[in-house]
């Protein structure tokens, strides 16, 4: 068998992408303009979201929705455990405190029934993650919410109107997943998607927030609040400052700067059009892995069912009776082979920043368990027939060799 060369996860782009991004070059409009808002247009059409803003980062696009929710200083906000830094750390940056849960056993999905437990008086918000572009269960979580609606105390007037804890999806790795007819985006109360360079949709860095109609929220002037919070609190963007004799602004609040650039949105445009041909060869390459693990024995997650489509970001698996050392050997095998495996992911509570916060991994041991057996294969739309199969063959050798 000749060695291949297979990175983990490079970006895919066409001379559609190209093109458009020197058509604005060409434009002379290179910050958030028309291609940011027709492209926040497209998404809300793909998501069935009720309002859509583009922003620099998930990262952004969450604290955002944090912000938008009144959320701060003496709220608590519920995460996994089992997750990236990028879903806790805007908890920290408004001020909240995260209070992080623990996971199913032999799953990165968080454990319901101890999120329930976590919830106080304090609780604003609960974050769910759709692992590997995997709707999370928010119908659960929701109704969770509703039954502690009577104790909940609202701390602004879009909290008020939602009269329950807000239900948040990190949706950073599930753009075009669907769960029981809809769409990622437009099940929980807001959502924060993912376009950096290593997701299946890339304008190299950037983001969006999503949500639904909330009953009394007009949704053209929270689209506002978001526009505001993202330019500095300034009363007008650059859009429409260009118009003639328009150049008077007010800044309404000393707020931040994480808009979308119209060189960003261009790539997304292109490769929003040919999404879903995007997520149909990562399906079928899953469906390859699939069988692969089904012979060896190994557990993996499920993409695919009668009531949910995932997005195929990342297929992630977990061997059962191994160690870490062990995992971490399987790894350096398929490495030295020419392939390259990642690992999602590393629980918080094992991170420095949320250990000196007094997180603890003792305290979620189904977490630390699901990440010493776990190994994510290379996922992306690069890969050939061909290199699937060296894939294949690498990981039979590399799992025997254990």
């Amino acid at each position: 068998m000749e060695k291949r060369n297979i990175p983990f996860s490079p970006p895919d782009i066409t001379e559609a992408e190209i093109n458009e991004v020197c058509e604005a070059l060409r434009s002379g409009w290179i910050t958030t303009g028309p291609r940011t808002k027709e492209f926040e247009k497209k998404l809300k059409e793909y998501c069935g979201a009720d309002g859509v803003v583009c922003l620099n980062s998930a990262t952004a696009a969450l604290e955002l929705n944090l912000r938008v929710l009144g959320i701060g200083a003496g709220d608590e906000v519920i995460v996994p455990a089992y997750t990236y830094t990028a879903t806790a750390s805007p908890v920290v940056h408004v001020g909240a405190t995260p209070v992080m849960v623990d996971s199913v056993e032999g799953s990165p999905e968080v454990d319901i029934n101890k999120l329930k437990d976590a919830i106080t008086d304090k609780t604003k918000a609960i974050i769910l993650v759709d692992i590997a572009g995997i709707v999370a269960d928010y119908d659960s979580v929701i109704e969770i919410a509703e039954e502690r609606k009577g104790s909940f105390s609202p701390a602004n007037y879009v909290q008020k109107a939602i009269g329950r804890i807000a239900v948040l999806a990190d949706c950073a790795h599930s753009l075009g997943a669907v769960k029981d007819g809809r769409n990622a985006g437009n099940i929980a109360d807001f959502s924060s998607f993912s376009f950096h360079a290593v997701k299946n949709l890339t304008t190299a860095e950037g983001g969006a927030s999503a949500w639904r109609h909330i009953e009394g929220i007009d949704n053209d002037a929270l689209y506002h609040q978001y526009q505001l919070y993202s330019l500095h609190g300034q009363s007008k963007d650059a859009l429409a400052k260009t118009k003639l004799g328009a150049w008077e602004y007010d800044i309404v609040g000393a707020w931040y700067k994480c808009n979308m650039t119209d060189i960003a949105a261009a790539m997304g445009l292109r490769q929003l059009e040919r999404y879903e041909d995007i997520i149909s060869r990562r399906l079928s390459i899953i469906e390859k892995y699939d069988r692969c693990c089904g012979k060896l024995g190994i557990k993996h997650l499920n993409h695919v069912s009668d009531s949910h489509r995932g997005s195929g970001h990342l297929y992630i698996t977990y061997i059962p009776g191994i160690t870490a050392q062990q995992r971490n050997d399987i790894i350096c095998a398929m490495a030295e082979m020419g392939v390259a495996c990642n690992v999602h992911y590393k629980p918080l509570p094992m991170m420095t920043a949320y250990k000196t916060m007094g997180f603890d991994i003792v305290n979620y041991p189904a977490a630390y368990d699901f990440f010493s057996k776990e190994i994510t294969l290379p996922l992306h739309n690069k890969l050939t027939d061909e290199d699937v199969d060296y894939v294949i063959d690498c990981f039979k050798k590399a799992i025997r060799g254990v």
